[in-house]
């Protein structure tokens, strides 16, 4: 079914391709935008059209709202579909399509506009019986008030920015001594990131688990969810691991946490696909936030669902129905994403920029790769870090796991230092293995410093894999990829 004519992707790389697949899939046009940095990227030759949107800073291009639905009117684009970052999530944007008579593939402004306050949204949790984190009721007024709240729900505590997200601005607070240094280092950050200063403060819970449950709901009051996803390993609160379902997850539990994901769609008057997040501790879940979009992990949900869910995003934004109900949905088998990123876990993630000289993706059954690269693609300093999604599904957690390690023994990636090492070494650790994840798993199991087992110097594996492909010896180059990453069996 053809939902609409022509989409417009407001967004680039890896999810620009993504969302133009099912387009068509759909047969539906498409309309990439690019800025200066993009415009020899894939992104820009698979679209059907193809437009310059701006300079190559987001706040030229891919954040110009005006430019960009200047751009779907002149090219008779009826829809835009903001992907995940940069516009995903500004109510401001959504409402100015509105406006204008382009349809946002999203939910409605006000939606996003309630979801986007973390205290709004976590009123109205409390308001609807949705667990919450004990904290403060709203936005720090007085230093005095906050070490107030704190001494009542206990040290540690976290200091959170009312807006945004990615972990921007929090600030962990062991003890009163420390509190009024990171609550105006936290103000300090949000306002420079948001325009929003606003902070509040919440019960800082040791270990929890990252779970979280993708939503769907149509304009005809219909809502159903696609079960859940641990996203509990991460660096500086941002996800690098995911995986579906929880390994944690029991029959009761997941039917509490499901029936609260629903309610928060209720409550919110929630359309199109979204994510309810919540923290596990101790037996207990708590709402955290909710996402009002495409999420980057999407894809594990896809794999063991069946459901397209960016096609259901099209259809809901054209005025269908949901052709499911919650009891036609199952879990199908395990899916495990990796986010390969650009960077140097040896170095605090520091971003490694870079040409692409060699590449070889891995393939085979139940394996998946959402990219925008290719080799000699220049990965530009400008935007995000990631390189590709690396997804892997089996039937079962253990073999999910063990098609992973594969997939990553046969992933080469020369010019710039990337984390595959470091995803080949949680793919090993024991306790990963075991399912005992929590949000500081890589700092507490002390991944980082293991990494030496996996890695190489870059110089070394670059002059030894590309010494194997120029003699025409791929399984010579597979093998040292192997043996320079992976090392495990000899330490």
């Amino acid at each position: 079914m053809k939902y609409f004519e022509k989409l417009l992707i407001a967004n680039r790389g890896e999810i620009a391709i993504r969302i133009m697949r099912a387009c068509r899939e759909l047969d539906i046009d498409t309309v990439a935008i690019y800025s200066d940095a993009d415009k020899n990227a894939l992104h820009v030759k698979y679209a059907d059209e193809a437009f310059h949107v701006g300079e190559a800073h987001p706040s030229k291009s891919y954040l110009n709202m005006e430019r960009i639905l200047d751009i779907a009117k002149k090219s008779g684009a009826e829809a835009i579909h903001p992907g995940y970052g940069f516009l995903a999530e500004n109510y401001r944007f959504a409402k100015l399509c509105l406006d204008e008579n382009v349809i946002f593939v999203g939910p409605r402004w006000k939606t996003i506009k309630a979801a986007g306050s973390k205290i709004d949204s976590k009123q109205m949790m409390k308001d609807n019986a949705v667990p919450v984190i004990p904290g403060t009721e709203g936005g720090i007024r007085t230093i005095s008030e906050a070490k107030k709240v704190a001494l009542e729900i206990g040290y540690p505590v976290i200091v959170k920015a009312s807006a945004g997200g990615g972990g921007i601005g929090m600030q962990i607070v062991q003890d009163e001594k420390t509190l009024e240094d990171a609550i105006a280092a936290s103000q300090r950050i949000a306002q420079s990131a948001f325009g929003d200063a606003t902070v509040f403060i919440e019960k800082y819970l040791i270990q929890p688990r990252h779970i979280e449950f993708q939503v769907l709901a149509d304009e005809h009051g219909n809502a159903v969810h696609l079960y859940e996803r641990e996203c509990s390993i991460q660096r500086r609160h941002q996800k690098l691991v995911e995986e579906a379902p929880c390994s944690i997850m029991t029959p009761e539990l997941r039917s509490r946490m499901a029936q609260s994901a629903l309610k928060v769609v209720e409550a919110s008057g929630y359309t199109n696909a979204g994510t309810v997040e919540f923290l596990y501790s101790n037996g207990n879940y708590y709402f955290m936030e909710m996402n009002t979009r495409l999420q980057v992990e999407h894809t594990i949900t896809e794999f063991i669902t069946g459901v397209d869910i960016v096609k259901q995003q099209l259809a809901i934004a054209a005025g269908e129905t949901l052709p499911f109900e919650q009891k036609d949905l199952s879990i199908r088998g395990h899916a495990i994403e990796c986010r390969i990123n650009a960077e140097d876990p040896t170095n605090n993630f520091s971003a490694d920029p870079g040409k692409i000289v060699r590449y070889r993706s891995p393939g085979g059954p139940g394996i998946r790769i959402d990219s925008g690269i290719h080799m000699g693609y220049t990965i530009s300093p400008i935007y995000d870090s990631m390189i590709a999604k690396l997804c892997a599904w089996d039937s079962t957690r253990d073999d999910a796991i063990k098609r992973m390690r594969r997939a990553i023994s046969e992933y080469i990636i020369l010019g710039v230092k990337t984390t595959l090492p470091l995803h080949y070494a949680i793919m090993n650790n024991q306790q990963f293995v075991n399912g005992n994840t929590h949000t500081h798993f890589l700092q507490e199991e002390h991944i980082l410093n293991t990494l030496e087992r996996y890695t190489r110097d870059e110089e070394t594996r670059m002059q030894t894999l590309a010494g194997s492909f120029q003699q025409g010896k791929k399984v010579a180059a597979i093998s040292a990829a192997v043996n320079l990453y992976l090392q495990q069996k000899k330490d």
